[in-house]
């Protein structure tokens, strides 16, 4: 194929998917090598956000999906509000914290560094595809290790771990570092609720 029917074929595949398109998965389906695949990727990205398009392609770690323009978050809930999901509490936030900082991790260490047990909301942040099982550690009782999912990267607005707000150089135990955490956590949510750089899924409400 030729480069413009390869960005027309991979606009295609990500509009129809609906969610997250592994980079390989893009390259196994389009017969084209990892550097090609970045690159008209880019190029999509560029356009649309030269063209000042409603849709936005933005990368999720190793995938891609397209969104729509973070500009009009406002109109799209306004047009969804029925369907908005609640704020996470504070209890979710901090065990969603804990997680994301210290991942993959088992809940008995989420446990250890609340000092309350996390059973009901790790198991809400499941429900609420924010977290995902990733394994078990190789411990004995082979406890399950759980990271957080491409939706968690959606929905704070990042694009990958990478882009997680740094954290002061103190004990994971220590309970001030839970404090800063849920603070980094809550300040990008915060941006997300605001309309600032986090795009919306096409085809969802935030």
């Amino acid at each position: 194929m030729v480069l413009k029917e390869i960005e027309s074929a991979m606009e295609a595949i990500l509009f129809a998917a609906g969610e997250p398109v592994g980079v390989e998965r893009l390259c196994m389906a389009l017969e084209i090598d990892r550097a090609t695949a970045d690159t008209v990727a880019q190029k999509l990205m560029d356009d649309y956000s030269y063209q000042r398009r409603g849709l936005r392609l933005v990368r999720l770690d190793t995938s891609y999906q397209l969104c729509s323009a973070p500009e009009h978050a406002g109109l799209i809930r306004k047009s969804f509000e029925s369907r908005k999901p609640a704020r996470l509490s504070p209890p979710a936030l901090e065990v969603l914290a804990v997680i994301a900082y210290y991942q993959p991790t088992t809940r008995a260490y989420v446990d250890q560094v609340r000092g309350v047990d996390s059973a009901y909301t790790v198991g809400l942040l499941l429900d609420r595809e924010l977290i995902e099982e990733c394994g078990r550690l190789a411990v004995p009782g082979r406890p399950i290790l759980y990271r957080t999912t491409a939706t968690f990267l959606r929905s704070f607005g990042l694009s990958s771990l990478e882009d997680l707000p740094e954290l002061p150089a103190v004990s994971p135990e220590d309970g001030q570092l839970t404090l800063e955490m849920q603070a980094r956590l809550r300040e990008l949510e915060a941006r997300q609720e605001a309309g600032e750089g986090d795009p919306v899924r096409e085809g969802e409400g935030p």
